[in-house]
């Protein structure tokens, strides 16, 4: 009895994969906290270089941990909204790794689906 060998992997061309160069490291925060008015948010920098970020009624909170969020597993930003009696509050989070740019269009997505009451 005979066994045709089977050559092991395949065979694929770079375009055929579609590679593509993916963006990676923090980058600049200052994409993300530059869409914030001292009119509408305070922001605070803690002992230990963190920002946060909160709207004047309290209603959203985003934090910026360089370091790392003490207690997490390398959370670098929390963005969350509080809920009210109808509706529950829901929060988002970002590693140190995930780049500003990112987190800039997620919170700039959060920001454009409030509305003053």
């Amino acid at each position: 009895m005979t066994v045709a060998s089977v050559n092991p992997g395949f065979s694929t061309t770079v375009q055929a994969l579609k590679l593509r160069d993916w963006q990676f490291s923090p980058g600049q925060p200052t994409l993300v906290m530059d869409q914030f008015s001292a009119d509408d948010f305070h922001m605070v920098v803690d002992d230990r270089a963190d920002v946060h970020v909160n709207s004047k009624d309290g209603r959203f909170y985003l934090g910026w941990f360089p370091l790392g969020r003490p207690g997490t597993g390398g959370e670098g930003w929390k963005i969350a909204v509080t809920g009210t009696a109808k509706v529950p509050e829901y929060s988002i989070s970002f590693d140190t790794e995930t780049p500003a740019d990112i987190v800039a269009a997620a919170v700039t997505r959060v920001l454009e689906t409030s509305r003053p009451l």
